[in-house]
């Protein structure tokens, strides 16, 4: 087991999955302090790195695309102090975060992990029931309902159609973006049906945010409907039609040992780990030679 404990966090590694807890410092974001505790299967990480800083290092987690319906709602846009994936490492730690990052990687090797895309959610996203106000509305959701309500600041025009009851079902997509500069943020549903979309201030299906504290908080809401949302790889698949690429085989399955075509997927898939900085040079010869020996 390898444990690092921060005033930013712990992460805790039992050989299986992450557990990620975090801090109370006060530079600990909102989102992260709401969202709580993270249980990480390994299968879902892609990988895992230490920076060096002056001041601080910094451990960061890579999760396999589609492994986590926060990730894919932000699309990437949270900020460091929200970011769950993140922890910031004192001076003194750096050396247990080194040791914390090399029993990941040892682990990712051990157990073949791809690192290439997932067909299905393997974390769960948050919680229900949800409920955030923020910019100029409130959105709740009971994981089968996102009820839009608004309130002295919202546009006439979208205020005058009163509060929105969303069936999960009539859903076809979700979007988070925070403000940014001059630029408004917003979450934001695509429905079945609905007319194009408007700018999310006149937008009945969108919540505009203004970049205030519990801004990032709307990103959970998003989070936990994609989570009910079909998986993007079957969209993909739908809308790629018949004759389009698939996902290979061996980034789905465990090789079958001593197989030789299997043997041979497992030093392709080593060659992607190295690529994707998993796997040291060093590390990633060891593992070759020791495939190459039972073939």
């Amino acid at each position: 087991m390898a444990e690092i404990i921060q005033k930013d966090g712990t992460w805790v590694f039992d050989g299986g999955a992450l557990r990620l807890t975090p801090g109370r410092d006060k530079s600990v974001g909102l989102l992260r302090r709401t969202l709580g505790e993270l249980l990480v299967p390994l299968g879902a990480l892609a990988g895992v790195s230490f920076e060096h800083g002056k001041k601080s290092g910094r451990l960061r987690l890579r999760l396999r695309d589609g492994a986590d319906p926060l990730l894919h709602a932000t699309g990437g846009r949270l900020a460091e102090p929200h970011d769950p994936y993140q922890l910031t490492v004192e001076p003194d730690r750096y050396g247990v975060a080194e040791y914390f990052v090399d029993e990941v990687r040892n682990a990712l090797l051990l157990d073949g992990v791809p690192s290439g895309p997932v067909t299905a959610y393997l974390l769960p996203g948050p919680s229900v029931p949800l409920s955030v106000a923020a910019g100029d509305g409130t959105v709740s959701f009971d994981g089968e309902h996102v009820r839009l309500e608004w309130n002295w600041k919202t546009e006439d025009a979208k205020a005058a159609a009163g509060a929105r009851a969303i069936p999960v079902a009539e859903i076809t997509a979700v979007e988070w973006q925070p403000a940014a500069g001059l630029e408004n943020g917003h979450l934001r549903f695509t429905v079945r049906g609905a007319a194009t979309k408007a700018p999310p201030k006149y937008d009945p299906n969108a919540v505009e945010l203004w970049g205030f504290k519990k801004d990032p908080l709307m990103a959970l809401v998003a989070a936990a409907v994609q989570a009910r949302l079909p998986h993007p790889s079957a969209a993909d698949r739908t809308d790629a039609g018949p004759d389009a690429p698939r996902i290979p085989e061996q980034l789905t399955s465990s090789p079958v040992e001593d197989d030789h075509d299997a043997l041979l997927r497992r030093l392709r898939e080593l060659g992607e780990l190295r690529r994707d900085g998993v796997l040291t040079d060093e590390e990633f010869t060891m593992a070759k030679q020791a495939v190459l020996k039972r073939m």
